[in-house]
């Protein structure tokens, strides 16, 4: 199983790729910002105070780039081993509970479903929170199990996890293992047990717990006044300090959709449940094997069983009152692999139901790709794939967003990502059909099937390159004559150019969005423009370059004139120009 998630992650973190514009760039900047400036206690973006999330992945990301140097690798190497992590404690724990067999299923599951690869192509923290509250939850359990003849051990080490995941993330890194356990506990009759609380040792864990947790938040409130305000709302020009805004605005507000700014998107609650199959695929087929198991009986299995059902419970709950992006869920993958890895291990009749679904559902994507590769064989393809999308920017706030710009001309791009794609489905549906009989060789089918394609995803991604991040345009500028940077709309819309070119960058009309809040805190640089600021800059003597998106460029024209925007270099559909000419000419 660890061979799976190393050849899957480890094969997958390398660049090209490179680091995406938004969040992706925007992670690794922090945390160069933290090893450059000494403060590692309030983040900073373009020199604002940047207050709304926990520290520990920029500790962790600029840790790596002290011991590795300053690479994309670097940058994503605690996500990726977080991710092989996660994978491996996830079949111990299956393991405990239920077997070798079920744990190998178990890791198998998580480390190659979709959900798990697809929501670490870019730095968000959820895997790296989902490995805190995996390891909660266990230890937790294994703290009740009354075979364990240590018990206080397993406690404090759930109280250093869930101490780490509210670093991570803030306060739903306790929020879900407590509310979880909680649910669980009173399902099982053990809430009010005195051995239950005899066992877990809440008050010293709860010490250890505020002993790493703790420090951090009071040092940002102490460095970033005023301390507290607890006020409901919050408007353009007010300031009320990082108490307010880390607590109140990104916690109670954030969940009762009155975030400040509202710089987000929410996927429709039904969609948000239903596309589990997808993000659980191909092993979302074996679920309804899952029903079958026993969740009542004493014994370690279905003890575990019991908590992964109220794992999955709480916290789909949980979003379903909540504001929910699409990779909001994935710390119930985990619960879902411990159930679906105890249901293959059962090869029950449902297991070669599953095994013939599958191989119907790869035969027809090969069948799909096939006839996809067939239309676009000979479809030429100038320049980079940004000329065959069309942008819908209104989607973006949602993770996915960016799928609605593929177009049938987009494929004569991706032709070697489909080949490889389509020869991974081809493997699938055979294996699966072949040794639709047995469930360990069907699943091994599977497994490899995934493996190769989301290597096909990678070779996709590399296509897609230049239009997801803007590392051309960053070195184009880093080749060109020194000169100030400029960048249209918000910060994050360009980060990668900024991360690489290594340059902070003034923003026209950007005061929004992320970067927001922290503009109007005291000392904050002044590093936002409007047109007349631009047009003054612009008409300067010294050097000013503007990186913009392509359809931003009218609004450009409108406000310096066609003829002042000498360009330097397009790519992506997006375009980096400057004000005066080089003096070579080009």
């Amino acid at each position: 199983m660890i061979v799976f998630a190393a050849i899957i992650f480890l094969g997958c973190f390398f660049s090209p790729p490179h680091l995406q514009d938004d969040v992706d760039a925007v992670q690794a900047t922090i945390a160069r910002n933290m090893i450059a400036s000494g403060d590692w206690v309030t983040p900073h973006l373009n020199g604002v105070p940047y207050l709304e999330k926990p520290p520990l992945k920029y500790w962790a990301i600029a840790i790596s780039f002290l011991i590795f140097g300053q690479h994309d690798w670097a940058a994503r190497l605690p996500l990726m081993l977080s991710v092989i992590a996660l994978c491996w404690v996830t079949m111990r724990f299956a393991t405990w509970a239920y077997g070798k067999k079920e744990g190998f299923n178990a890791g198998l599951v998580l480390a190659t479903c979709v959900g798990l690869f697809l929501f670490t192509r870019i730095l968000i923290v959820e895997a790296m929170l989902t490995l805190g509250i995996t390891i909660a939850l266990w230890a937790m359990l294994r703290a009740l199990d009354p075979e364990e003849i240590h018990p206080r051990r397993w406690a404090y080490i759930s109280a250093i996890a869930m101490a780490f995941a509210v670093l991570l993330k803030g306060l739903i890194g306790v929020v879900f293992p407590v509310g979880i356990a909680v649910v669980y506990l009173l399902i099982s009759r053990k809430f009010f047990s005195r051995e239950t609380w005899r066992r877990l040792h809440p008050i010293s864990g709860a010490l250890i717990f505020l002993a790493i947790a703790v420090p951090w938040h009071v040092l940002a409130t102490l460095r970033n006044p005023p301390y507290f305000e607890f006020t409901f709302q919050s408007i353009p020009g007010e300031y009320h300090g990082f108490f307010w805004y880390y607590f109140m605005n990104e916690h109670v507000l954030r969940f009762l959709g009155r975030r400040y700014p509202h710089d987000y998107n929410t996927v429709p609650r039904f969609l948000f449940w239903a596309l589990h199959l997808v993000w659980l695929f191909p092993w979302s087929v074996y679920l309804p094997a899952a029903v079958k198991l026993d969740y009542k009986t004493a014994d370690r299995a279905s003890r575990a069983n019991l908590l992964a059902l109220c794992w999955i419970g709480f916290v789909l709950l949980f979003f379903t009152f909540s504001t929910t992006q699409e990779y909001y869920s994935v710390p119930i993958y985990p619960a879902l692999a411990l159930l679906i890895g105890a249901a293959m291990a059962r090869e029950n009749g449902w297991s070669r139901v599953a095994n013939k679904i599958l191989a119907a559902i790869a035969a027809a994507a090969a069948i799909v790709i096939s006839v996809v590769l067939a239309k676009v064989w000979t479809m030429p393809a100038p320049g980079d794939i940004s000329n065959a999308l069309v942008q819908h920017p209104e989607l973006y706030t949602l993770s996915m967003g960016h799928m609605g710009d593929l177009t049938l001309a987009s494929f004569a791009y991706l032709r070697l990502p489909l080949i490889v794609a389509g020869v991974a489905a081809l493997i699938g549906a055979l294996g699966n059909w072949i040794w639709r009989g047995s469930s360990r060789k069907a699943i091994l089918a599977t497994a490899i099937m995934m493996a190769i394609f989301f290597h096909a995803a990678r070779l996709a991604l590399v296509v897609f390159d230049p239009y997801l991040g803007s590392r051309p345009l960053a070195d184009a500028l880093v080749q060109s004559p020194p000169g100030k940077l400029i960048e249209a709309d918000a910060y994050y819309a360009f980060s990668s150019v900024i991360y690489y070119a290594k340059r902070d960058a003034l923003l026209w009309n950007g005061r929004i969005n992320n970067l927001q809040y922290g503009s109007y805190a005291p000392g904050a640089p002044k590093v936002f423009i409007d047109d007349d600021d631009l047009k003054t800059l612009w008409q300067r003597s010294d050097s000013y370059y503007l990186v913009i998106y392509g359809s931003s460029v009218p609004a450009a024209k409108k406000v310096l004139g066609a003829e002042a925007l000498v360009l330097v270099k397009e790519s992506g559909g997006n375009y980096l120009f400057t004000n005066h000419p080089f003096a070579n000419g080009n």
